[in-house]
């Protein structure tokens, strides 16, 4: 009695390591096999912006490692909120990623109330690259330096006006630091993507603008924009930015306005599946092709492991936090 006991429980022992190596077995292939269908990426700007062009041209290389299309999705408004909340609410399976940019870690600062958890709801997969802002003026502007653009402010406080492609994003903090550091009053009108406001700004109906390099590094070599200073504390090394001095030095010491690109997934994507959404990601940041057309326009290209860029964006959290703080800005 004790014998069979003992075999039946060996017996038992036995089934059970067996399923559970099948449900391993089985399960491995949901991961091995992605993906078997498009992945898609949100850009939460309209066309026609830096982020827009970064993750565009992103796309083809990412296609061809995964084995599938990667496909652009531009869900602009609420100052990058909605295309965030978008993939936040996305299932896990690595099917949905989200350009993010400094807007994202800016947000739960200068936002009431998100409709996601922040801190819970997303994966790093990778810093694409970090790009100055340019503050640009259309070519017909009167403004030929920062000096001109603050006297102008001082002489007609409320006046002039400054756009940025949302509420939050590194353009819209550019411009309010920039009010703060000089004692001027510039009225931000928000856009919902860089595109649309660039059409403005060509167009008169704003005066200037702190745009992301990348999406003004061409119409500034084409002569339809005026550079007048970059963000960083250096200087671009864009042969279009190289000459082109910084905010610092042009009278407003202390200055340093930058922006970034990385692409987040929704949290509980599995690592294996980052790790295939990592390595395509690199291996398109680092072709010949993007390195050129993007360095060109001001990116300095990153392409960071997962871990690294959870580093880097909690980094810029608690540094814009202090900012958003210490100058007051809100999401007007």
């Amino acid at each position: 009695m004790h014998k069979s006991l003992l075999s039946a429980r060996s017996r038992f022992t036995s089934v059970i390591a067996a399923a559970v190596v099948l449900s391993g077995f089985y399960a491995a292939p949901a991961s091995a096999a992605f993906p078997e269908k498009p992945v898609r990426i949100i850009v939460p700007f309209s066309p026609g912006g830096g982020t827009d062009l970064v993750a565009r041209s992103m796309t083809v290389v990412m296609g061809q490692e995964l084995g599938q299309p990667v496909i652009i999705d531009n869900k602009p408004g609420a100052g990058t909120i909605i295309g965030t909340d978008t993939a936040a609410k996305s299932p896990p399976d690595g099917y949905t990623m989200v350009m993010a940019t400094v807007a994202h870690v800016v947000n739960p600062s200068i936002q009431p109330k998100l409709p996601y958890n922040h801190d819970t709801a997303f994966a790093p997969v990778m810093l694409v690259g970090v790009s100055p802002n340019v503050l640009v003026v259309r070519a017909s502007s009167p403004y030929k330096s920062v000096k001109d653009v603050i006297a102008a402010a001082k002489a007609s406080p409320g006046k002039l006006s400054f756009a940025s492609q949302g509420a939050g994003t590194s353009a819209h903090l550019a411009g309010e630091l920039f009010k703060t550091l000089t004692d001027t009053n510039l009225i931000h009108i928000p856009y919902r993507g860089a595109g649309p406001a660039l059409t403005d700004l060509l167009g008169g109906q704003v005066d200037v603008m702190f745009a992301t390099a990348a999406a003004v590094g061409t119409m500034i070599d084409k002569g339809q924009l005026r550079a007048l200073a970059v963000t960083t504390a250096t200087r671009s090394s864009s042969h279009i930015l190289s000459k082109v001095p910084t905010v610092a030095e042009s009278g407003v010491p202390g200055y340093v306005a930058d922006s970034w690109y990385g692409l987040f997934a929704p949290a509980g994507t599995p690592p294996d599946i980052i790790e295939k959404l990592n390595s395509a990601a690199k291996k398109a940041v680092n072709t010949e092709a993007f390195r050129k057309k993007l360095e060109a326009e001001g990116l300095v290209v990153k392409g960071s492991t997962p871990q690294e860029f959870d580093t880097y964006a909690k980094g810029e959290e608690a540094r814009w936090r202090k900012v958003v703080k210490d100058n007051k800005i809100t999401n007007d």
